[in-house]
């Protein structure tokens, strides 16, 4: 019973209640001596947050402390202060993010680099609380390295269906549609990185992708499904790389068929 009532006695998670708790971190970095500079990130950094957002947050450390002692700390605050529940660390680039799961079901990722790269990364939203930024450091995924994994998931997903590892050949052709998303990404523009721009694609990039949907775990319904998804990843090769289209179209093709029959 005790345990129901503290339940009920949770804060309802709102917006005011995510500007509450990114207030409270803030305040904190402005009091941490090893804390350089903080930026908003994600989507209050765009101005598009909702009660379905994450508090995200970018901190610069002082190049004379060791990040593992801050992490070590905002950790043991997030469990105490904030109600955290499990975390998972991320690295990007320089930066290390630590995402934290909160009991009222809020995610809060706290990001953390040295002084000297505290700055924007890729093309996420950055904007500048206090302190001094680094200039923004570009990098998107390789076009070239998601055609390779690419046609090596079309093989994998031919040979796990053979091979009657049903789940497994799901996976790969999921992967294969998410790669072919995102080299259409690449090729308009939009943010590549976990699906962020595929819905702003335009209808006739997205179409033969959903028909590549797997729809259960039949192998002929696998088989159709990758031989839609394999179609999808050879047409947008027409368009962001045409070489590569003409090599791949017949072998993708022939294991496409092979599967089929």
């Amino acid at each position: 019973m005790g345990r129901l009532r503290r339940l009920r006695r949770r804060p309802r998670l709102t917006v005011e209640r995510l500007h509450h708790i990114r207030t409270q971190l803030i305040s904190r970095a402005r009091h941490d001596a090893r804390i350089t500079a903080a930026a908003l990130t994600g989507s209050a950094a765009r101005d598009a947050e909702d009660r379905w957002s994450d508090v995200d947050l970018f901190f610069g450390v002082a190049a004379s402390v060791p990040i593992p002692d801050v992490l070590a700390d905002w950790t043991a605050y997030a469990y105490a202060e904030l109600g955290a529940v499990h975390h998972f660390d991320l690295q990007a680039g320089p930066a290390t993010y630590r995402a934290f799961l909160l009991a009222e079901l809020l995610e809060v990722d706290l990001g953390f680099a040295s002084a000297p790269d505290f700055g924007p990364l890729g093309d996420g939203a950055f904007r500048l609380l206090f302190g001094e930024a680094a200039p923004r450091v570009l990098g998107t995924a390789d076009p070239d390295h998601l055609i390779g994994l690419a046609w090596h998931h079309v093989l994998h997903a031919r040979n796990s269906i053979e091979r009657g590892a049903l789940w497994q050949a799901e996976y790969w052709i999921s992967a294969l549609r998410d790669h072919t998303l995102t080299l259409a990404c690449l090729r308009l523009g939009l943010p590549d990185a976990y699906a962020k721009g595929a819905d702003r694609l335009p209808p006739e990039v997205t179409a033969p992708v959903r028909q590549a949907l797997v729809r259960s775990l039949d192998p002929a319904e696998l088989a159709r499904a990758l031989g839609a998804a394999t179609e999808a990843l050879l047409g947008e090769l027409q368009e962001t790389d045409a070489a590569a289209a003409r090599r791949l179209e017949q072998p993708l093709r022939a294991l496409s068929r092979r599967t089929a029959g």
